[in-house]
């Protein structure tokens, strides 16, 4: 009697507690749901009193009196006026995104046998925000986005790093000119590749893959200031075309003050259904543009420190696949992606180097030759969540640097040390957990084995948090 009255206090205690966690998960989907139905209904809000300013415009003129009565046009402009001002009602979100990161102190981190792309600097912001340890404000984002009219939408995205903010993306895109064509003009992140469209709150590990830091710097994605034009291929499953043109300054390109276009970029993506719970994508991308004296530090022959300058065109393809699964189509509660992307990249110039200080003995003396070199690399990466909060996920990645092919004149005065030129392997493994009490607010704890640098193991940890305020657009595929 006694052993049943006590199995009963115990069963009385314990047995609440899955039910709680069961109604505490409940509550979370309903509040996720509220949220997403409230974002819809602002933009359809928003559309619908772009369209009501668009039909003013279009039927003021009619009922204007003609003849001297139109002398009074103060009126109906004011009236449009106002009607213009109360259509201005943009979406506006705000990205927190912090971090705080443990990893060794490495002056003058890179990634060995690619150029870096902050060139040479003593100490300037960017080479130093890669070794930035600590608590830090890692990348905030502010979001402005509206229709202009029923034609057109546009959008800027203001990006907040310590203590600078730049135009990450300004543009303008077409919301109808039919036949599946899109336009989209300004800043923007190119089509290519799979993340490279992605912002960093929406990455699945706390940065980006080794690869498009290798490929494109430290911000991990290559921004066009130019055009992009699109075409939605009438099938029955996804299949797109896409082409831009642009000022080539971002890297591997650089500033030049000339007319016309300094890059160009094709891209083609399909991807279909397999039943309701499968999904995937595949695109093939090409990005062409040229650099001119993109620099570097290096010591010379005669081991003096100088600067090497390289011309050069630049060559890229991108191939990138991502699988997803949902049971049933529904990704709320469970749900799994893979995904992964290599790169190939060849760039043919001329490479030259001259000493920091002249008359140190050095061996460099400006003189140019050949530079010819082809480098690739990928990432494969898998996330799983399991509950509707929960996620881990794994990331492998490796390049490959291969040796530089330089001209005899030029390697004699740059001699066979520099890490830039050699050949080596990079490779970097991590594995990340993160919770999301919604969309809109998610931590994540990540591990990673860094052996982007010669001669170096380092151990990384990463504790990040996004957190997400405002009207926010959904995220693409």
């Amino acid at each position: 009697m006694r052993q049943t009255l006590l199995s009963a206090m115990i069963a009385g205690i314990f047995l609440p507690l899955p039910l709680l966690a069961a109604e505490s998960a409940d509550l979370a989907a309903i509040r996720s749901q509220i949220a997403e139905m409230k974002q819809a209904y602002e933009q359809r809000i928003a559309a619908l009193e772009s369209k009501l300013a668009a039909a003013e415009r279009q039927t003021t003129p009619a009922v204007a009196p003609a003849g001297p009565a139109a002398a009074e046009p103060a009126a109906p402009r004011s009236e449009r006026g106002s009607s213009r001002a109360s259509a201005f009602n943009p979406e506006v979100s705000l990205i927190l995104q912090g971090q705080y990161t443990q990893m060794k102190n490495v002056a003058g981190r890179g990634i060995t046998g690619f150029w870096p792309a902050a060139g040479h600097s003593h100490g300037g912001n960017e080479v130093e925000a890669a070794n930035r340890r600590g608590f830090n404000v890692d990348h905030s984002e502010l979001v402005l986005s509206a229709n202009i009219d029923p034609n057109w939408r546009g959008q800027a995205i203001l990006a907040m790093r310590d203590r600078e903010v730049e135009v990450e993306e300004a543009w303008f895109q077409s919301l109808g000119l039919g036949s599946g064509f899109g336009l989209k003009g300004g800043r923007f992140r190119s089509g290519i590749g799979y993340l490279n469209e992605q912002h960093p709150h929406m990455w699945d590990f706390a940065g980006a893959p080794l690869m498009y830091s290798a490929l494109f710097g430290e911000h991990g994605s290559y921004v066009q200031d130019g055009v992009q034009a699109k075409w939605l291929a009438p099938t029955p499953f996804f299949l797109e075309f896409g082409a831009e043109s642009g000022r080539g300054a971002g890297f591997p390109g650089s500033e030049r003050n000339r007319n016309g276009a300094g890059s160009g970029a094709v891209f083609a993506h399909i991807g279909n259904d397999f039943g309701d719970s499968h999904s995937w994508r595949a695109g093939l991308s090409y990005l062409k543009t040229a650099t001119r004296q993109r620099l570097a530090e290096v010591h010379d022959a005669n081991d003096v420190h100088g600067e090497a300058g390289l011309n050069a065109g630049s060559q890229t393809w991108i191939a990138d696949f991502v699988w997803k699964w949902a049971p049933d189509g529904n990704p709320k509660y469970r749900n799994f992606k893979l995904q992964g992307e290599y790169f190939s990249r060849s760039e043919n110039g001329d490479i030259g180097c001259a000493a920091e200080v002249s008359g140190s003995g050095e061996a460099c003396s400006g003189t140019r030759d050949s530079y010819r070199r082809r480098q690739n690399g990928w990432y494969l990466q898998a996330v799983y969540q399991f509950t509707p909060n929960w996620r881990a996920g794994l990331r492998h990645e490796q390049l490959a640097a291969n040796s530089a092919r330089i001209g005899t004149l030029a390697a004699a005065e740059l001699g066979s040390e520099n890490a830039l030129f050699k050949d080596f392997t990079p490779k970097r493994s991590s594995a990340m957990i993160d919770y999301s009490w919604s969309e809109f607010s998610r931590v994540r704890l990540q591990y990673a084995q860094d052996k982007s640098m010669q001669g170096l193991t380092d151990h990384q940890w990463t504790l990040q948090y996004i957190m997400s305020l405002g009207a926010h657009g959904a995220h693409k595929f």
